[in-house]
């Protein structure tokens, strides 16, 4: 039975069929829509070779797949495109990220957010370097790699190697969630989901099948207003008949993120330097470069008073910053001195033109700019 007469029953009551994935022939037939939507309709992307390109002879270059997909993690693909960019003119191949300093590679990472990807991808890139610099072709393999889950294991498998791995991410779910109309909440229904996938893949062009999903959530099944009407999929689709398929993924109530308070304090030397410290490798923003803070973490509040400065000086109180961390959110009353002593054991200063450079993650650049605007940018 095709899936579309499966959905005119779900909408007069008979689900069953639908709910539980047993869709004939339809899956082979929601593949071919698909992939035909993804040879017209596809993203460009720096690390993507598109359909035309494929079929001239090119190859993905599973080096870029790595890299992108582990930028991409928790992160937007518009944020991810500059800091791909920047990263393969520095290093080009696994070879050359491995060679670079871990300095070198958290510096480049600043911004990005979740630092332990960034020092797992260091690791990543010297054991692949060490075994002649080729990954793993198969999701068993490259799970074994450090920084490479579930998710990025299928990702890298099915484009890179085109294996009909089931690549699940936040834009797939939204898909399959609408398609089958799952009211199981979103937290509780990854394995249905996953089954479902796995039995939509096709043997052909698995790749591009796995980006045609992830388009597919981008640009048409948007969260809100998807755009139904240009869905390749729209006949297959129950949540349409539904008449709200924004209802879909469905999902438990969040649950309010809790707010620490503590306080940064900017140094500056007379010439413009910024005293800064290396924060731990473990740990929340890890091997991150910081201004002096007070000793807050996702569980406790710090003190938040020039009293807590690492040194004498004339604190003024240059302004008030947050910053939402997944688990928290985090709110630092920012102090400003000028100072003209040595740095204290375990800071150093970093000179004006650097501190553009220097390893700092988001948060710390609000602190720095709200004292000195204009510093993280020269």
């Amino acid at each position: 039975m095709a899936l579309h007469e499966q959905t005119r029953k779900a909408a007069s009551g008979d689900s069953s069929k639908a709910a539980s994935g047993d869709t004939g022939g339809a899956g082979s037939d929601i593949a071919s829509r698909l992939l035909a939507w993804y040879d017209m309709h596809h993203r460009e992307l720096p690390w993507r070779i598109t359909p035309r390109a494929a079929a001239g002879g090119a190859k993905p270059d599973p080096y870029r797949i790595w890299l992108s997909e582990v930028m991409l993690q928790q992160t937007t693909v518009e944020a991810v495109k500059s800091y791909f960019r920047a990263f393969v003119e520095k290093w080009s191949d696994v070879g050359a990220l491995a060679a670079a300093p871990i300095e070198d590679v958290m510096k480049a990472w600043a911004g990005l957010g979740y630092y332990s990807r960034a020092r797992n991808l260091k690791a990543c890139a010297d054991l692949v370097a060490q075994s002649g610099g080729r990954f793993p072709d198969n999701e068993t393999g490259l799970r074994e790699l450090p920084g490479i889950g579930a998710y990025t294991a299928a990702a890298i498998a099915a484009i890179a190697f085109d294996r009909p791995a089931a690549v699940v991410d936040g834009n797939v779910e939204r898909v399959i969630s609408r398609l089958y109309s799952i009211e199981t909440p979103l937290s509780e229904a990854k394995p249905e989901i996953r089954t479902l996938v796995e039995k939509l893949v096709p043997q052909s062009r698995p790749g591009d099948f796995a980006q045609a999903m992830m388009d597919l959530g981008a640009t048409i099944c948007t969260p809100k207003r998807p755009r139904c009407m240009l869905c390749p999929v729209r006949e297959d689709c129950t949540a349409i008949l539904s008449g709200d398929p924004e209802r879909f993924p469905v999902r438990l109530p969040k649950a309010d993120k809790p707010l620490r308070r503590g306080a940064a304090f900017v140094a500056e030397r007379s010439d413009g330097a910024i005293l800064l410290r290396k924060r731990p490798d473990k740990g929340l923003l890890g091997g991150m470069t910081e201004v002096p803070t007070t000793s807050w973490t996702a569980r406790i509040d710090g003190a938040t008073t020039a009293d807590a400065a690492p040194i004498p000086a004339d604190w003024r109180r240059a302004g008030q910053i947050t910053h939402v961390f997944t688990h928290f959110a985090l709110e630092l009353e920012v102090f400003h001195a000028r100072v003209k002593s040595d740095a204290p054991k375990g800071y150093f200063w970093s000179l004006a033109h650097d501190i553009s450079g220097e390893a700092l993650p988001t948060v710390m650049k609000k602190v720095i700019e709200a004292a000195i605007p204009g510093a993280t940018k020269k």
